[in-house]
């Protein structure tokens, strides 16, 4: 994707500096700052503070944090240590242990000597298949949009989308998983209007899925999250299409908190709730979405803090409760997999149930 004309990706590595490059996503609308990562506890900082999120690109991160803290120290003891170090930051989004998983078992094939090289060349290819997958997302998608929008042309001027959170390109490598069909579908010409929800208590919708449509010239308009089921009963909603940080075997979807109810209203109004993720955001080892997927709770400050800039030009934060007010920051809930109209992954739409689910697994395990 393109930041004023620029192609950039969120993540990569970077030659000159012998690092990894990202874009620190906690500058961000109001400061694009590229910032670089020389060591393990680089990455696992900027994991669990979010300069990098997103199931995707904390997954790409990851691998990145296993090769330089093997560049730092090539034997099985600091991989291991590596691997329970970043494990241990964020506990929800499963594609951070699919990633080191995906590179401790190269690393089992490797000799001595060559484990600092193969870890820093499974880590890049990681991040290049993160960003193939997140375009076939995209393709996948798009046919959706077009059916509905089939439906829809004529009727009214620009198909109206709903999006929770950041699902777009700075939530994986590139593209996005969410946003890739809202993308296709807006340079193959369909008028495309997006509600974003503001997604508290971090503000990613506000603060970067904004950022990202305005970018790409795609209009929005902002609104608070209490505000989609309102949008859905007034008809000016089409479909919903969020993002996953885990999906279990059976097809319930663990996403930013706010997405269950979001999907209820859905229901309620009879507008089809699209998930869009990748493959390896499924978790084979859970069925039960709800009792199963760890919820990671974050720093109450989180909910009782908000910040942005001045009309000087200043970033501030401030408190909004009373002092003293306690406050509970539940990161995520889990969406049962009937509200769910279908799962766009990278190899097609399928329907979330576990029939269709294990056909899917048994194809990638043939693979």
């Amino acid at each position: 994707m393109k930041v004023d004309g620029q192609a950039y990706r969120s993540l990569w590595f970077d030659e000159a500096s012998e690092s990894v490059a990202f874009i620190d996503q906690n500058k961000l609308p109001h400061s694009f700052r590229i910032d670089h990562l020389q060591s393990l506890e680089d990455a696992a900082e900027a994991i669990l503070h979010m300069g990098v999120r997103g199931a995707p690109l904390i997954g790409a991160t990851a691998a990145f944090g296993m090769y330089l803290a093997l560049r730092a120290d090539p034997s099985p003891h600091s991989e291991e240590q590596a691997a329970r170090t970043l494990l241990a930051t964020r506990p929800t989004a499963v594609n951070l242990r699919w990633a080191i998983e995906r590179l401790r078992e190269r690393l089992r094939q490797t000799p001595g000597p060559e484990r600092t090289a193969i870890a820093l060349e499974e880590a890049r290819q990681i991040a290049e298949d993160d960003v193939k997958t997140c375009e076939a997302i995209g393709d996948h998608g798009l046919t959706c949009l077009e059916k509905i929008w089939k439906e829809k042309s004529g009727k009214q001027e620009a198909l109206r989308i709903l999006t929770h959170c950041n699902a777009g390109w700075l939530a994986t490598v590139d593209w996005g998983t969410a946003l890739a069909p809202v993308y296709k579908a807006h340079r193959a010409g369909i008028p495309i209007q997006v509600w974003v929800d503001e997604t508290r208590p971090r503000s990613q919708g506000a603060k970067l899925t904004a950022w990202e449509l305005a970018a790409e010239g795609i209009a929005h308009k902002l609104i608070v999250d209490s505000a989609s089921g309102h949008v859905m009963q007034r008809g000016l909603v089409d479909c919903c299409i969020v993002g996953s940080d885990r999906t279990s075997a059976s097809g319930d979807v663990c996403n930013k908190i706010g997405t269950y109810p979001t999907a209820l209203a859905a229901r309620d109004n009879e507008i089809p709730f699209y998930v869009a993720l990748p493959t390896s955001t499924i978790d084979w080892e859970i069925d039960d979405g709800l009792r199963e997927i760890p919820i990671e709770e974050r720093d109450a400050n989180e909910v009782c803090e908000v910040s942005g800039i001045t009309a000087a030009g200043k970033m501030e934060t401030v408190r909004v409760p009373p002092l003293g007010t306690p406050a509970a920051n539940y990161a995520f809930d889990v969406t049962p997999r009937h509200l769910v109209s279908g799962l766009i992954t990278e190899r097609g739409v399928f329907t979330a149930n576990p029939t269709e689910l294990s056909l899917l697994k048994k194809q990638l395990n043939r693979e």
